[in-house]
């Protein structure tokens, strides 16, 4: 695993040599290795007090009180930010324009998050799969792009082909919580056994948590122990 991180730091350290960051939301010089310039960075939406269940921003550290009466299948969410402007113009970007670099920023932004915040890693990282139509329409799944850059820099396998949707279901965006939950229900099977115990499911946003939490349930089924759901952010209520 620490010859996997220093071939990454070595990978990151020319690729920034060569290409030097520029800042996405204000074109000016990045900093600290990001797209980003420092002004930009410290004015993200940071979601620095959340419930240690569902990532859901509070008014100081705990559990919600939406999880303490129905928990979620997952035991952990962990989301560096809440899907805030700036930050959802980026994610709309990288989600439905097809545009690449939010999404190297979003996934940096994420890892820097989890290696200060995660004490255990996972065995195992799963994205959350895009069903076959809404793939050929956007050409990547977003989360699966996410993903990759987790898996090379904490050396952890990476398990797109685990799960499948099993039906084109309608965008979450545009639905309530509970027509959400109903959406997604039975929209995904395992297709490859499952080995692992301690899982990190991989997505772009949080809003409800039903997707990853339909996700989760899949997974436990399966034999997983320890569930994770690591995003970029998290939506308030």
């Amino acid at each position: 695993m620490h010859r996997k991180r220093w071939v990454y730091d070595c990978i990151n350290s020319v690729r920034l040599w060569l290409y030097p960051p520029t800042c996405l939301l204000c074109g000016a010089p990045g900093a600290a290795g990001l797209d980003l310039c420092p002004g930009c960075l410290r004015a993200l939406p940071w979601n620095p007090s959340a419930c240690d269940r569902c990532a859901a921003p509070l008014p100081m550290p705990g559990t919600c009180g939406q999880c303490l009466n129905h928990p979620p299948a997952f035991d952990a969410a962990v989301t560096p930010l809440l899907y805030r402007p700036p930050l959802d113009w980026l994610v709309q970007g990288f989600k439905f324009n097809q545009r690449l670099a939010p999404g190297r920023l979003l996934g940096e932004l994420l890892a820097r998050h989890v290696e200060r915040h995660v004490s255990a890693l996972p065995e195992l990282i799963v994205p959350v799969p895009l069903h076959p139509a809404r793939l050929r329409e956007r050409g990547y799944n977003q989360a699966l792009e996410l993903a990759r850059p987790l898996a090379r820099q904490f050396g952890i396998p990476l398990a797109p082909g685990l799960a499948r949707r099993t039906r084109a279901t309608a965008t979450q965006s545009l639905l309530g919580a509970e027509e959400r939950r109903r959406n997604v229900r039975g929209a995904f099977e395992l297709i490859q056994p499952l080995t692992a115990r301690h899982v990190a499911i991989i997505d772009d946003v949080i809003a409800t948590g039903s997707t990853v939490g339909e996700l989760a349930r899949l997974l436990r089924r399966a034999g997983a122990e320890r569930i994770e759901v690591w995003a970029v952010a998290r939506a308030g209520w």
